[in-house]
């Protein structure tokens, strides 16, 4: 079994808390919802070396679950404006 955290960098903190005020305000969120920024190592052939998920929950039974190519240092205001356009 692979472990997606093993041997990763963990990402910058700073750089998270960025990432998941753009997301609160880019989806304008209430101040309850969660925003959770995860950064995943891929070894599988065809796979990016790094991902990053943003998970949302803003409300019960609610979820949504975004996939960016690219880990979180990389992680842009516009690839964070162009979320709602990519729900997975």
């Amino acid at each position: 079994m692979m472990d997606l955290f093993d041997g990763a960098p963990k990402p910058d903190s700073l750089k998270t808390s960025q990432v998941k005020t753009w997301v609160r305000e880019r989806l304008a969120l209430s101040e309850d919802a969660v925003v959770m920024v995860t950064e995943l190592r891929c070894t599988e052939p065809g796979c990016p070396p790094l991902e990053t998920v943003i998970a949302v929950l803003d409300g019960p039974g609610s979820k949504r679950q975004f996939k960016l190519h690219k880990g979180v240092a990389e992680v842009t205001p516009e690839d964070v404006a162009a979320l709602d356009d990519r729900v997975s």
